[in-house]
């Protein structure tokens, strides 16, 4: 069964265009290292909450946006040797592709697929 790595990060919302340009990149390496899929959302309707929230768990500020992102793989263990190739590869460098956001409020993990219909 397929595989996911998946995230929640604050991006500022001028910064919109370089992360789409610093995504690319990311999907081109990722899939040739072995991801099926890549899939990122720019926040639109993402509320705030009172005891937990997306913004909340990143700590969104007010002219940043969320952005949600998956990456799917064959298996886990393309995943961790794929994973493990993505950032060794000089491309994800930060002098050649930096982070257009804070990564230290970047929430990030990897899920077995329960279901999927």
């Amino acid at each position: 069964m397929n595989y996911i790595d998946g995230f929640v990060a604050a991006v500022p919302t001028a910064n919109k265009d370089q992360y789409l340009k610093h995504v690319k990149l990311a999907a081109k390496c990722f899939q040739e290292h072995g991801a099926l899929k890549l899939t990122e959302c720019w926040g639109d309707d993402v509320p705030e909450g009172q005891t937990t929230s997306f913004p909340m768990a990143v700590k969104c500020k007010p002219d940043e946006t969320v952005v949600f992102g998956l990456v799917e793989w064959p298996s886990k263990a393309v995943r961790d040797s794929g994973m493990q190739k993505v950032m060794d590869d000089e491309r994800m460098s930060a002098e050649n592709n930096p982070m257009p956001f804070d990564g230290k409020r970047l929430i990030y993990g990897g899920f077995q697929v329960l279901f999927n219909e």
